[in-house]
């Protein structure tokens, strides 16, 4: 069957969404749900509907190396004609694949456990630290996500959030977010990193008064979820410090932003220097180019500790021939292609192309990032940085019309942020700030924002907000009068796009 074939529509967009709604639980969000995307293939940076229509993909960290890579799908499918079984029979995959993954890593790094997710990865990871020290407590971020399974629930304050304390993991404790833009400790301060740091502390010594022993503190290398935050140079350096003076580990989570997407590194930990390195590292996502694979690398002194708890760690699918194959074409495309450099330097011309839009739209309050990991900030305004949730969602809203697809993240869902295929180009970077200026100027002139000088926005122009059955805020929800903006349509009754 040749591509074409597969991607023929087989129901039409009304019938898939009606089976979707009686047979999928309807805690499966589906992206711009007043009016939902059917996708039907896929091919690098770009994505096709059921009518041949073109999307430009600017948040798929997923596709890594570009969607549907024919090297990659190569490599599977040969594969898959041979051979696929599990891990306890001896196959040359498995071992070439951690060896060629081990040797972009530090060397203390160099035991891999290689499972189907990044929440298999993140949970495994709390296993090994808690065989490893014997004790039990974590230290996780504000506004962390790293998986859905019960023990990552745990440590996701950006899922547990609304749960009240009592409901709550008493063994798991939270740090601020090392957030230098709306954080407890911004730019203006002296040393942001000590700061954060000194609050990781703070926090071991109260557990040690109540009788608690730190296992881990775990962190995504650049946080995704919590609104694409860059911490400051030296922060993980002071908290492994003060984390392994208590007896814990080091957990670093490179689900998201691994695998060249910086730019100037391979993983988004070395970004804070060579004297960094975490004691187990977590992968996912982008380490299959959409292939359900993931992997968890620790030192030998923890997984030899692992080992003697006496329980076999075997897991049914991860490290299979198949996967493997997989994983080692990935590498290779991402050399052969030299995708690392791509995103150092499309990345940079990105954000270049943004900071442009901060000088000139005063709903800009921050850009900030490293390679094809780059976050947007808007905000009504930039004295009180007032999150502009709404404006965000219109913005994104209004792309997904010009066939470009953006989304936004963060703790007030006001982060643009984009995590595109490594392929992205200097041209389609080019295209979508066009757009968000477009967009961005009808906003602001709708909201009687002239200038970045203007107070803000929050009584230019009244918005009045719906809510989707989350109680966030909704798309489109623009319901004051647009004289002079006949480019911005009404849209009072749509639901807001959750991404």
């Amino acid at each position: 069957m040749d591509v074409s074939e597969m991607s023929e529509e087989k129901l039409d967009k009304k019938k898939t969404l009606a089976l979707r709604k009686k047979h999928i639980g309807p805690s499966c969000k589906i992206f711009f749900s007043h009016n939902p995307i059917k996708i039907v293939r896929a091919q690098g940076q770009y994505m096709y509907d059921e009518k041949g229509q073109r999307y430009l993909d600017c948040i798929n960290n997923v596709a890594h190396v570009g969607h549907c890579h024919p090297d990659v799908v190569k490599a599977g499918a040969q594969q898959m004609e041979v051979l696929n079984t599990n891990s306890r029979f001896l196959h040359d995959n498995l071992v070439l694949y951690a060896e060629r993954l081990q040797a972009t890593l530090p060397d203390k790094l160099n035991v891999c456990y290689f499972v189907n997710s990044g929440s298999e990865a993140n949970d495994l990871a709390l296993r090994l630290a808690w065989t490893f020290t014997g004790h039990k407590d974590i230290i996780t971020l504000e506004n962390a996500y790293h998986g859905h399974v019960s023990s990552l629930i745990d440590i996701s304050p950006y899922k547990f959030h609304q749960l009240s304390d009592v409901e709550r993991n008493q063994s798991v404790h939270v740090a601020p977010s090392p957030d230098v833009y709306r954080g407890k400790y911004r730019a203006d301060h002296p040393d942001p990193a000590t700061a954060y740091a000194d609050e990781v502390k703070d926090i071991i010594d109260r557990v040690q008064k109540k009788g608690g022993k730190i296992a881990a503190f775990t962190a995504e290398s650049l946080q995704s979820c919590g609104g694409q935050v860059i911490p400051p140079l030296g922060y993980f350096q002071q908290v492994a410090e003060h984390v392994r003076k208590a007896g814990g580990l080091f957990i670093a989570d490179e689900v998201q932003v691994g695998f060249g997407r910086v730019g100037t590194h391979f993983w988004a930990f070395q970004l804070q220097g060579e004297d960094f390195v975490p004691d187990i590292v977590t992968m996912g996502k982008p380490i299959g180019n959409g292939h359900p694979m993931s992997c968890v690398v620790t030192t030998k002194e923890v997984a030899e500790a692992f080992a003697l708890s006496g329980m076999e760690y075997f897991n049914t699918f991860g490290g299979n021939p198949v996967s493997c194959a997989i994983g080692l074409a990935v590498l290779d495309v991402i050399a052969k292609e030299d995708l690392q450099g791509n995103a150092l330097r499309v990345g940079q011309h990105l954000t270049d192309l943004l900071e442009k839009q901060k000088e000139k739209h005063p709903l800009v309050g921050d850009i900030r990032g490293r390679g094809l990991f780059v976050g947007m900030e808007l905000v009504k305004d930039r004295l009180n940085l007032t999150p502009a949730t709404a404006e965000a969602q219109e913005l994104i809203c209004q792309l997904k019309e010009q066939h470009i697809l953006l989304s936004a993240d963060g703790p007030h869902r006001n982060v643009l942020k984009f995590k595109p295929p490594l392929c992205f180009t200097t041209e389609n970077a080019d295209l979508v700030v066009e757009k968000i200026d477009c967009i961005l100027t009808e906003l602001e002139e709708a909201l009687g924002l002239k200038s970045h000088n203007s107070p803000g926005v929050e009584d230019r122009g009244k918005l009045k907000l719906l809510t989707d059955e989350n109680g966030h805020q909704s798309c489109g929800g623009f319901a004051h009068k647009r004289e002079g903006s006949p480019g911005l349509p009404q849209r009072q009754e749509t639901k807001r796009l959750k991404t």
